[in-house]
């Protein structure tokens, strides 16, 4: 939901708009669904609520573009964990992302990640899977006509505590339609 900036805008007013500061908030729900098996230590699904609330911060500076996203993800207990309870601490993360426009369409960013927080308990006997990590990543998208682009992205993991230490890198094929924009 947008908070602050970023009017509503018709078709003719939108090339004319510039950015400079927006403020938005948004809410995440996952519900318990998918299948689960309380004799199963492995399950698709995993028997409880998560909400994560989260802000989100836009600043165009020039052709560049500073992003700030700090958020939370809270979890209900699973009470038929094996036959016991599973609670989860919050995670909480921040995201920043500094991005250049080019000229002509096509932008590059570079990314950063921070999430901690999320130790487990089961019936209360603490876990050694408490998250302190930090990724780093960029994106370059490359326009290829009016309606499609390329975007090229890769992130690794910098600090890893727990779970994370992984590389991650695509290709996306983006197409856009909005009335002729």
């Amino acid at each position: 939901m947008n908070l602050y900036g970023a009017p509503a805008l018709s078709l003719e007013e939108f090339p004319a708009y510039h950015q400079d500061l927006i403020v938005g908030a948004s809410v995440q729900v996952s519900a318990p669904l998918g299948q689960y098996d309380a004799h199963r230590l492995l399950n698709i699904g995993t028997n409880r609520w998560a909400v994560k609330p989260e802000v989100g911060v836009s600043k165009a500076l020039g052709r560049f573009t500073l992003e700030f996203l700090p958020g939370v993800t809270f979890f209900t207990d699973n009470p038929d964990f094996v036959g016991r309870t599973r609670a989860q601490d919050p995670i909480y993360s921040v995201q920043g992302h500094l991005i250049y426009s080019f000229p002509a369409g096509p932008w590059g960013a570079v990314d950063g990640t921070y999430y901690g927080g999320g130790r487990t308990t089961v019936d209360g006997r603490a876990g050694s899977d408490r998250q302190d990590n930090t990724r780093v990543g960029g994106t370059l998208s490359l326009p290829v006509d009016r309606d499609n682009s390329v975007k090229l992205y890769a992130s690794t993991g910098v600090t890893t505590r727990t779970g994370t230490s992984f590389d991650t890198f695509g290709v996306a094929w983006q197409y856009r339609w909005g009335g002729g924009l």
